[in-house]
């Protein structure tokens, strides 16, 4: 069986935020560990607006650097991701220990119906919880942090074309 790889989205919001390049610098480190063990392909940064220091993060990490300013920034990212799944971050996610083994059993395995899995996030708002909760049951409209998804259910301006049934998975996410 040929290993699958993917492409690893990163989006940043605020560039200008004076943590931003830290927590962009957290999430793009721990995904070399993804490279070397032959799970990530590449990687892109979906940025909010333009920024000196994000693109020279993008040139040093050989990174592709898209800009984003409405919309799902996964659609965005997707579009210039050359793998065919795609994992959603957010800068400052940091996945755990032992992502990289279910992320590759995952894609790996994953049947062709199956188009999103979603790694556990730390709990937040409440608001967050409830939808997190209620997409696992009837579905997700749209990929968040967090989540793998099939490149071509992002196509569409990052809003699934029907309600994406969610495959939980083991791997949880830290944030930074």
């Amino acid at each position: 069986m040929r290993a699958l790889m993917l492409s690893a989205v990163t989006y940043l919001a605020e560039p200008a935020d004076p943590d931003a390049i830290d927590r962009l610098a957290d999430t793009l480190s721990v995904l070399v560990s993804g490279v070397a063990g032959g799970l990530v392909g590449d990687a892109v940064i979906v940025a909010g607006r333009e920024s000196e220091a994000v693109a020279a993060v993008a040139e040093a990490t050989g990174a592709t650097l898209v800009l984003h300013r409405g919309g799902n920034p996964y659609a965005a990212g997707a579009a210039a991701a050359r793998r065919d799944w795609i994992l959603c971050l957010e800068a400052g996610d940091v996945p755990a220990e032992g992502w990289i083994r279910t992320l590759d059993r995952f894609v790996g395995t994953a049947r062709p119906e199956t188009a999103l899995g979603r790694l556990h996030r730390p709990a937040g708002h409440w608001l967050g919880r409830l939808v997190r909760r209620a997409e696992t049951v009837v579905g997700a409209r749209q990929a968040r942090a967090g989540d793998v998804v099939r490149r071509e259910a992002l196509r569409a301006e990052g809003a699934f074309t029907g309600r994406l049934k969610v495959r939980p998975l083991i791997a949880r996410i830290e944030r930074a």
